[in-house]
């Protein structure tokens, strides 16, 4: 168990906009930061970050809290694993008791999977730096590759013995389960026999972009035709390579500070461009590109530069890649290098200073490096010209942003030599096709529910009660501690006429302590059970802590109310992300008025509880005969309505 003066540490020192910001591009945004949403694809930001309050909020899924539930939502981290990563990225030592062996038989099975692979990593680790085969075959492959010890390090690469089960054997020793060997994917289960999937490979662990090991590639160091040459973990509950990047982990905070990524086809060419002092780069693993990978750069940068080695055969293939780039309305360059060449070699055998002259010297525009390469192919070939034409038109029309679309439009018939009006007339007929093929599909899908008749939606009815409780919420929280000057109207009978009348008087005290007395006084519950709970929370918070922090009471609360209470928070926040005051509207600051915003919130609850419970009188009189008694109830609080109301709009004036 971590202890809580180490959890109390990690809560005072961990700023939230840093820690995000190793996940996703921030941009100032006022007081606050913006970005796109980590959790859904969206292309407009609707992820903003409050530094003055220490909490996030993503407005596209509803998801929000502070640094340690994010870590949470993003990484999937248990709540210690989160104040873990936290204190080992502010350098705080954590105090700590080991667990029991009931405590690690209480994990969850995907957690199991976490802890396998971790301790797969670091033996592999062990097996090349300590034993005599792993010195002798796998560290000699990497120091062949010119790899130094501390990148080595960096990268925790290592060695799995070339024996059918020295892994697996050993892992089982140390109490782990076969079961979860078997479902990352290190061990391969046939009926009594037991095999080490990575026998005999220099072992390369893939990362999550908080530096958990999630599965690992294996190459081999043999000749054997008929085994792979690389092999990657299978596919499992915390392993979808569709959605990871090698290097990124390595990567992210460079990729953020240079806004560009270097997109690179293997694992070598990662390490060989850290080593030379390129940190800016990533790896697809040898697969193709997804959708899914591309935005995890998205977040980082809206630029990508793919890299190619010189080899012509796979980059017709390759550039399939660049159009999944466009969709996402990320900006593309591309840079080959000669014949022979590859990014592994060529920032091994140069030094920074020469491969960044090369990258920037040879890098193209997507469309430039497009034309090149298929009028090659074209070869003066009409056919074929006008075949390329057209392919790069669609690549073209892939861009969502219409101003790029025109001016590549441009550029392609200067460089194509055509007309830009055949061009642009090419572009609509492809986007009208694009369109009508969409409609297509959506009206298909549509025809499956036309069984069901369609009734009339109805207007969406807003809960005054739920609104105003949860106003309170947020009125405790963000003024609970201010002391104000109040204006109360006392209920009096009038000596001459008798009538009830309101009596002005002013008194100062607490936000807190004057929501308290009110509600105490009408005897006004909260009829939402978690602004309740809220509620209570926050008035014996406020009671007993004079110096109360919305910071500190986010995070002591549990993780579905702390993103409640983010979300009441966060609300005022989301203008920022449309830049209001661009366009001269300027919302109503409510620290001008605090006391006028806690009595209006009070008072309209008061006017909302009297209409509900004249409501339930009237229902009474339907099936009452002695009616009289319940009208002259129904008449006073309609009486008492009236007056609160007087009160409400002068409060409001």
């Amino acid at each position: 168990m971590i202890s809580q003066n180490t959890i109390a540490q990690v809560f005072d020192t961990a700023r939230v906009e840093e820690v995000i910001g190793d996940f996703v591009q921030l941009k100032k945004a006022g007081s606050n930061f913006k970005g796109l949403s980590p959790f859904s694809d969206e292309r407009t930001p609707s992820f903003m970050v409050s530094p003055v309050k220490q909490i996030w909020k993503d407005f596209s899924t509803g998801k929000g809290g502070n640094a340690v539930t994010f870590l949470m939502e993003h990484e999937h981290f248990t709540y210690p694993e989160a104040i873990k990563y936290l204190a080992k990225k502010y350098n705080i030592e954590i105090e700590e008791t080991e667990q029991t062996d009931e405590q690690k038989a209480q994990a969850d099975a995907r957690e199991s999977l976490y802890l396998v692979s971790e301790y797969a990593n670091t033996y592999f680790q062990k097996t090349m730096l300590k034993t005599d085969k792993g010195q002798a075959i796998g560290l000699s492959y990497f120091n062949e590759r010119g790899f130094s010890e501390d990148t080595i390090k960096k990268f925790q690469l290592g060695y799995s013995l070339d024996e059918w089960q020295a892994f697996t054997d050993d892992a089982l020793g140390k109490g782990y389960k076969l079961e979860f060997l078997e479902q990352t994917g290190l061990t391969i289960v046939k009926e009594e026999k037991r095999f080490d999937r990575f026998k005999g490979r220099v072992m390369f662990p893939i990362h999550s972009m908080s530096g958990r090991v999630l599965g690992f590639g294996g190459r081999i160091l043999t000749n054997d035709k008929k085994a792979a040459k690389y092999l990657n973990s299978p596919e499992s509950e915390i392993y979808h390579k569709s959605k990871v990047l090698y290097g990124l982990y390595f990567a992210k905070q460079s990729i953020a500070k240079e806004d560009n990524c270097y997109l690179v086809e293997g694992y070598t060419d990662v390490i060989q461009f850290s080593q030379t002092g390129v940190q800016n780069v990533v790896s697809s693993s040898g697969t193709a590109l997804t959708s899914e990978q591309i935005r995890l750069i998205n977040r980082l940068t809206n630029n990508i530069t793919v890299l190619f080695d010189g080899d012509a055969a796979g980059l017709r293939a390759s550039i399939r890649g660049i159009d999944l780039i466009l969709e996402q309305g990320m900006n593309v360059r591309v840079c080959t290098f000669a014949d022979g060449e590859d990014p592994d070699s060529f920032a091994k055998n140069n030094s920074l200073e020469e491969l960044k002259d090369y990258l920037h010297t040879n890098s193209k525009d997507f469309i430039q490096f497009k034309a090149s390469l298929l009028v090659k192919e074209a070869n003066n070939d009409p056919i074929k010209k006008a075949e390329t034409i057209r392919e790069i038109v669609n690549s073209i029309a892939k861009i969502p942003d219409a101003i790029k679309r025109e001016v590549y439009v441009q550029e392609c018939a200067s460089i194509m030599d055509i007309s830009e009006s055949v061009l642009f007339s090419t572009l609509a007929q492809i986007s009208k096709k694009g369109a009508q093929e969409a409609n297509k599909q959506y009206k298909q899908q549509q025809k499956a529910f036309e069984v069901v008749k369609n009734e009339p939606s109805s207007k969406h009815k807003i809960d005054v009660q739920y609104e105003l409780e949860r106003k309170i919420i947020e009125i405790l929280m963000l003024y609970g501690d201010k002391t104000e000057q109040f204006e109360d109207l006392i209920l009096k009978e009038d000596e001459v006429s008798k009538d009830l009348i309101l009596e002005p008087t002013v008194h100062q005290a607490r936000v807190f302590e004057k929501i308290y007395l009110d509600l105490q006084e009408d005897e006004m519950m909260f009829s939402n059970e978690r602004f309740k709970t809220l509620y209570y929370s926050l008035i014996d918070k406020l009671n007993q802590d004079q110096n109360f922090s919305t910071k500190n009471f986010i995070n002591q609360l549990d993780q579905e109310s702390a993103s409640e209470v983010t979300s009441i928070l966060m609300e005022d926040e989301k203008y920022n992300l449309h830049d209001w005051e661009r366009n001269q509207i300027i919302p109503k600051e409510k620290e001008h008025s605090i006391s006028q915003l806690v009595s209006q919130t009070i008072l309209s609850l008061r006017c909302h509880l009297i209409d509900k419970k004249v409501a339930e009188y009237q229902n009474k009189t339907l099936n009452n005969t002695d009616t009289r008694n319940i009208m002259e109830d129904v008449k006073d609080y309609l009486g008492l309505k009236m007056l609160l109301s007087r009160k409400l709009g002068k409060v409001i004036s």
